[in-house]
């Protein structure tokens, strides 16, 4: 069914009372966002930063009068004017609604992401094409932001015949699928969002790769000996999780993590460094992805 969705910029407004204002006058669901281009990364734990300039949209039922209910929410905030905009909206499926604009993907020289149904354009005779079908689901990894993609830019030029993998904070699954298609043995994708193992089986059997990938909740044992630790998270959990991406990999192995901004490239380099030569760093629109091996 459609809703009338209306649209705000709080200039002044405090969010939390216009928020706990629009509920007030019956809206089903409110969303804030930022009004200007301030974006918020890794807030401290506990905080909920929001943003210098706030835009509010709130959901209504579409049988909602316009008129009636900005009477309503200029009585409730106190306000004589406010700069609202009515516009009717209809349903979609909106977790899906960003896949419209999801199209095939290179990595690389030989490395396809592909949103099914959509094959890669035309690759030249001399480049065996490696084609990953994905839909991402409700998990984070499409390829699409830098830190996924340094990640499968790394893959696809390294030697993954026969290698173990394990996929720390795996989304969608990206990357470990990835791996296995290029040529890994097998491989271990966990993550603390159940939403995620869902869609990481899913892309694993979309690509005929199902058997070899396995998907486990990240609270539980992760086992030992792999010969590649893939990490695209943060920053934060990346450095407090390197003792256990030691006590996981193997006696060769490479780590690949990635999901950090150029200024924490350091501290996460040398969390690792006690057990691995971070020598790698490649940096696409102020993210980096460091990789490096096993220190003998």
């Amino acid at each position: 069914m459609p809703f009338l969705q209306v649209h705000l910029t709080l200039a002044d407004l405090a969010p939390e009372a216009a928020e706990a204002a629009c509920f007030a006058a019956g809206a089903l669901a409110v969303t804030l966002t930022d009004a200007g281009d301030a974006p918020i990364l890794e807030p401290l734990p506990g905080a909920t930063p929001l943003w210098p300039a706030v835009a509010l949209a709130a959901l209504y039922d579409v049988a909602t009068t316009p008129e009636a209910l900005a009477a309503t929410l200029r009585r409730t905030l106190a306000r004589e004017s406010l700069a609202l905009r009515f516009e009717v909206l209809q349903d979609r499926a909106w977790e899906r609604e960003w896949l419209k604009d999801f199209r095939p993907m290179r990595f690389g020289r030989r490395l396809w992401i592909c949103p099914g149904g959509q094959p890669p354009p035309a690759v030249p005779a001399d480049v065996a094409a490696v084609v990953v079908w994905l839909d991402p689901g409700l998990a984070f990894g499409s390829g699409t932001h830098a830190t996924t993609a340094l990640c499968l830019d790394w893959l696809d030029g390294a030697a993954l015949a026969g290698r173990r993998v394990l996929d720390v904070g795996c989304g969608s699954g990206i990357l470990s699928v990835a791996a296995l298609a290029l040529g890994a043995a097998s491989a271990l994708a966990i993550d603390i969002d159940p939403q995620a193992l869902i869609a990481a089986r899913d892309n694993a059997a979309r690509n005929g790769l199902g058997a070899a990938l396995t998907v486990a909740p990240a609270a539980g044992p992760w086992g030992s000996g792999y010969d590649l630790v893939l990490a695209n998270i943060l920053a934060e959990p990346l450095v407090a999780l390197a003792p256990s991406v030691d006590a996981a990999a193997g006696p060769s192995a490479e780590v690949v993590v990635s999901g950090v901004l150029s200024e924490q490239a350091d501290a996460v380099t040398a969390a690792y460094a006690p057990w691995f030569d971070m020598s790698f760093r490649r940096e696409r629109d102020g993210w980096v992805v460091l990789a490096g091996r096993r220190l003998r």
